[in-house]
């Protein structure tokens, strides 16, 4: 049984979550937060997943403290998902966070507790994330369990009250967190990578896309802290297809495997190798990936307009 806090974050699609939950058989942590959002108006049939997701909780069936977050009105990708996380963190200190659709390892879980504590008072690591995209041969040190990476994967990932409490859904004034120079430091003194991320952080605070996630990796570069990242992939994402919110193109990722534990502690230094290849091929930022990023918006605000 696992002691560790895991927060499941749902909302109408049942099936996920119903893997997700016997995979959770398997470690049985102890307690479990489930935050399911509400259904969209004029939408009968979202109606009746979500409520099936609701239900879900009763399979829960192991010894565990169950607690519940269910919104009677939908309030979307963004504002849901950073409620429930708030939520989540007005109960525990620190804890593991779980989209339905996100299937990991069962060594995910006390990777997760080992570096929860070991960390659990230094400033600079951020959070934790058992997401990794990175072949060995682009990794600084493969040889070792895990490093350190600028931007926080969300594909299973584990942080703290103190790292969640940064987090800021409004980021408005971005530019007043991030002027040019520490953009530019915190990008990985890459300029491809610095006009990525301000034009990202600007469609957030322009509110033209309903996300949460952006304005976590603003945080954690306001913050001047990193991710600690598993340098094997402990995660599976069953998510892509037409019905999701944002992954409706699968995103080439690696094979999962259990990650060996204990691990042994390494330098809190940047993989600046490993986070290069990743704003490339990860991030596509290249003046392709700019046109395709361009494009993909394009879209969505026509998709709106109609």
């Amino acid at each position: 049984m696992s002691d560790e806090a895991v927060l499941l974050i749902a909302f109408n699609r049942p099936d996920h979550l119903r893997t997700l939950i016997e995979r959770l058989r398997e470690v049985k942590p102890s307690r479990i937060f489930l935050a399911v959002d509400g259904p969209r108006e004029g939408r009968p049939d979202e109606a009746v997943r979500v409520q099936a997701c609701r239900d879900l909780a009763r399979e829960i069936d192991w010894p565990c403290e169950v607690k519940t977050l269910f919104q009677e009105s939908n309030l979307g990708c963004g504002l849901g998902v950073s409620t429930a996380i708030s939520w989540f963190f007005d109960n525990v200190e620190r804890g593991i966070i779980l989209e339905d659709d996100i299937i990991p390892d069962p060594s995910f879980f006390p990777f997760c507790a080992e570096l929860l504590d070991r960390y659990e008072n230094d400033n600079r690591v951020f959070a934790i994330s058992g997401c990794n995209f990175v072949p060995p041969e682009f990794q600084s040190h493969p040889e070792q369990a895990y490093r350190f990476s600028q931007v926080p994967h969300i594909w299973g990932w584990a942080t703290w009250r103190r790292s969640w409490a940064q987090h800021r859904l409004d980021i408005s004034g971005w530019r007043k967190g991030l002027p040019p120079t520490r953009l530019w430091a915190r990008s990985g003194h890459s300029l491809a990578g610095a006009l990525y991320w301000a034009s990202t952080f600007e469609l957030l605070a322009r509110k033209e896309v309903d996300t949460w996630d952006g304005q976590l990796v603003y945080a954690s570069m306001c913050a001047e802290s990193w991710t600690a990242t598993s340098n094997v992939n402990l995660v599976r994402n069953l998510g892509f297809g037409e019905d999701a919110t944002h992954t409706k193109q699968e995103v080439e990722t690696r094979s999962v495997e259990p990650i060996a534990l204990p691990t042994t502690p390494v330098p809190v230094t940047l993989d600046t190798k490993a986070d290069a290849w990743t704003r490339k091929h990860h991030f596509h930022v290249s003046v392709i990936g700019f046109a395709v990023q361009g494009a993909r918006y394009l879209k969505q605000r026509q998709g709106r307009a109609s």
